[in-house]
């Protein structure tokens, strides 16, 4: 440990030296992540570890005891701004109540991006790199009605949520859905409104393996016929199948998700999931510290993908069942971009 720790620091002197010796003050960012165990931000964090070494940028990384841990956000912010940080990379656990200090950032001339997952409102930050949420459910609402064919018409649909709190990434991935499946969402910034009669209920799940199973005994419970089964993320996916095999259902229910984490994509390769929308981490960060560089050498904010609020980021279908007019990958590509 002593010899890591050296080895750090003298790599950070080292950049700095070699920025003060150009006559430059040493470039540094910050990464805040909501916990620093979940695989997709320890993914998120070495694409941005990787590419400030790169760039010789100093890198500090934050993160959340636990994911809704907003203090340690604030406090970390705080502790950015006080260092002079020329830019922040967040993942924020509470979306509008980190906007004033946000607000703070930017006033002290910090460029914030946000990553994975939009402030409220989109525009708190300079820019937000995520992956196009709603395209993620999309895909794989698409995916799931081409499986089922004229059998989509009197399917019997699951939507296991992550949380109550509206509208949030969770929202747009199961408005997605809905709309890839050919539901009228009513409203699509909330989930829970719709009326047609294919949909079961929705349940939520807190994004885990537990939370998944309950969910999904919830709405067993409710009507033992369910046929498709929509989930936040592929933990959820992992419990919702668990509850179907305990009543000896796994075989006949289509499960599809959203992540494209390693587990994940080898749960499609063992038929747990049908098919999941494949997010990539590693390149929001990657491109968040570029931007950061771009900022602290000529001070140009990043630019938004045409026509969206925000910098996307890319995403991806991954199924070995693929299914016509839908565009996929399959399992063995996804494995190779898969994160965790």
């Amino acid at each position: 440990m002593k010899k890591l720790l050296m080895g750090t620091a003298c790599a950070l002197l080292a950049s700095a030296g070699a920025a003060m010796a150009a006559g430059h003050e040493p470039v540094s960012a910050c990464l805040i992540t909501k916990t620093d165990t979940n695989p997709f931000f320890v993914k998120m964090r070495e694409g941005a570890t990787a590419k400030a070494e790169e760039l010789g940028i100093e890198l500090s990384s934050y993160a959340g005891k636990i994911d809704g841990d907003h203090e340690t956000q604030v406090a970390a912010i705080e502790t950015c701004i006080a260092n002079g940080a020329k830019g922040i990379l967040l993942t924020a656990s509470d979306t509008s109540s980190i906007v004033p200090v946000v607000e703070q950032a930017r006033d002290a001339g910090i460029l914030v991006i946000a990553l994975d997952t939009p402030l409220d409102p989109i525009e708190a930050a300079d820019m937000t790199f995520a992956t196009d949420n709603f395209l993620a459910g999309e895909l794989i609402g698409q995916w799931a009605a081409a499986t089922l064919g004229d059998d989509a018409a009197d399917a019997r649909i699951a939507m296991l949520d992550l949380g109550i709190s509206q509208p949030t990434v969770g929202v747009l991935r199961d408005q997605g859905f809905l709309t890839g499946f050919g539901i009228d969402v009513k409203d699509p910034d909330k989930w829970g409104d719709e009326d047609d009669p294919r949909i079961v209920g929705n349940d939520v799940t807190a994004g885990n393996q537990e939370g998944g199973r309950k969910a999904m005994e919830n709405l067993l419970a409710k009507d033992p016929t369910i046929n498709v089964v929509y989930t936040i993320n592929e933990p959820a996916a992992a419990g919702a199948y668990e509850a179907l095999k305990a009543m000896g259902r796994e075989n006949d229910v289509l499960i599809v998700s959203v992540d494209g984490g390693c587990p994940g994509v080898e749960n499609i390769k063992e038929g747990v999931i049908g098919a999941t929308s494949q997010q990539y981490p590693l390149l929001m960060a990657s491109k968040g510290i570029e931007a950061i560089a771009a900022w602290a050498k000529d001070g140009v904010k990043p630019e938004a993908t045409e026509g969206k609020a925000f910098f996307d980021t890319g995403v991806a279908l991954v199924t070995d069942q693929p299914a016509e007019g839908v565009t996929s990958i399959d399992t063995d590509k996804g494995m190779e971009l898969c994160w965790g």
